[in-house]
């Protein structure tokens, strides 16, 4: 909280209506599904429902918590008009056409052009890039514990099985070991649909031979963990081999190029770049990564020409693959927190070739 008033100052805000909830979580620590946050230099006040009148009281720090009679969002908006605050700040790429409508509608008419105003910023996304040693403990057990899942993993996958057997195997451990959820819908996808992707897992059963992808990630603590291996049943080809080997190189080059004050862009060019080498970049058909904290997919977007620059805290992926349609695919995955010499990765599960 005291991170987004020093920008708020900087930028000259003077009062935020917090609304996307993972922000909300972010600033006072509240999870439940119905907040509003409204934020000045003096004042936060959370506002929820009355099913959350025990949890609120639990969870909120840094805020005062309020049980609103109606609606969550137009209370939080009416305590900074009514505050005196002539106009007030609202992140618009988390804020839903219906919902500024509403806020619109609930002022009075000659406010309702002028009161509400779009962040220049999206300030709570910036803030959240760069995660403090707290945070980084969250993610390196949440990361270890996707660890413990890979290699726990690998029993169940042999040719007959159903690819939707090996994820609810792996969802089943998750949960018993102690994940609040799965961060996304885990994808396995085995033979010609490992060249789909995000092959979520289908009712398709392994091949006697090919490829098995699987990237999926617990959340623990709040927060996510994010890894992708591929691994192969049966004997391989040459061709396979080498693609294996070309996807793993790549990876590998990305990790090394990860450092603060490097540039996302230039990252991604490691990856891309000795796929080049290899002939497989053409098959090589999405960015290269992207930030993961309270949600799988934050900012920074490691991508082709990205001009953003790599900031020490930073937690990002690098999962550079090819996908052959009809053929196979291979991805390889690690998330990284971004230091002043370097990558520290969090998860840390084998990328060596493996034979099933």
């Amino acid at each position: 909280m005291r991170r987004l008033r020093s920008r708020m100052e900087e930028e000259g805000v003077d009062a935020l209506l917090v609304t996307h909830l993972p922000d909300v979580a972010y600033l006072c620590g509240f999870t439940g599904s119905n907040a509003a946050l409204a934020v000045t230099a003096r004042r936060a006040v959370m506002y929820t429902d009355g099913r959350y009148i025990p949890q609120a009281k639990e969870q909120v720090k840094a805020a005062r918590a309020v049980i609103a009679k109606k609606s969550a969002l137009l209370e939080a908006l009416a305590l900074l008009v009514d505050g005196g605050a002539s106009t007030v700040s609202f992140d618009g790429d988390a804020t839903t056409v219906t919902s500024l409508h509403t806020m619109r509608k609930s002022l009075p008419a000659g406010k309702r052009t002028k009161t509400l105003k779009p962040l220049k910023h999206p300030l709570l996304s910036e803030l959240r890039m760069v995660k403090d040693a707290g945070e980084l403990q969250l993610m390196q057990a949440a990361a270890s514990l996707g660890d413990q899942l890979f290699a726990s993993i690998l029993k169940y996958i042999e040719p007959g099985v159903a690819e939707i057997e090996i994820a609810g195997h792996l969802e089943h451990e998750a949960r018993t070991a102690g994940a609040e959820a799965m961060s996304f819908p885990t994808i396995v996808a085995s033979g010609p649909r490992s060249a789909l992707p995000h092959g979520t897992a289908s009712m398709a059963l392994v091949p006697r031979r090919g490829f098995v992808t699987l990237d999926f990630g617990v959340i623990l603590g709040g927060y996510c963990s994010d890894m992708t291996r591929t691994v192969h049943v049966g004997k391989a080809s040459a061709e396979e081999r080498a693609a294996y080997d070309a996807v793993l190189e790549s990876q590998e080059n990305g990790v090394q190029a990860v450092a603060a004050g490097a540039t996302s862009g230039a990252v991604d060019h490691a990856c891309r770049s000795v796929l080049e080498q290899h002939k497989l970049a053409k098959y090589f058909t999405h960015s290269t990564g992207h930030g993961v904290g309270l949600e799988i997919h934050e900012q920074p977007r490691i991508a082709k020409d990205q001009k953003a620059v790599l900031q020490a805290g930073m937690v990002i992926t690098i999962e550079p693959g090819i996908y052959m349609p009809g053929k196979f695919g291979i991805r390889i995955e690690d998330t990284v927190v971004v230091t002043d010499h370097g990558a520290d990765r969090l998860t840390r599960s084998t990328k060596a070739w493996l034979e099933i």
